[in-house]
């Protein structure tokens, strides 16, 4: 009886923990591994990341999503080098001192 308690146990693990991650193929590997983590640990579940063209360099948007009044979007390039913060409490809009919304094109 307790094999027969186990299966159900065990289908729902195997359905529920594997969530899969859609990043597009030629990211590079260490924003591959950035986004993993961010959607790991992000506790809204309409968090995303969009990947932009700013300043000659091809750059990620990490956004925590709606559920945390004045969050805010993370921006990494594709060397995993923190750019700055975009949003939040003080509503910055600058990356490197330029208007980020202004001089990014969305991919």
């Amino acid at each position: 009886m307790k094999r027969l308690m186990l299966i159900p146990f065990f289908a729902i693990i195997a359905l529920t923990s594997c969530e899969k991650a859609n990043i597009a193929p030629g990211v590079p590997a260490c924003a591959v591994k950035q986004i993993k983590e961010f959607k790991k640990e992000s506790s809204c579940d309409d968090g995303a990341v969009a990947e932009y063209k700013f300043q000659n360099k091809t750059v990620y948007v990490l956004s925590d999503g709606n559920c945390i009044a004045d969050g805010g979007s993370q921006v990494i390039d594709s060397d995993c080098n923190y750019l700055g913060y975009l949003g939040g409490l003080v509503g910055s809009r600058e990356i490197n001192g330029v208007d980020f919304a202004s001089n990014a094109t969305f991919i």
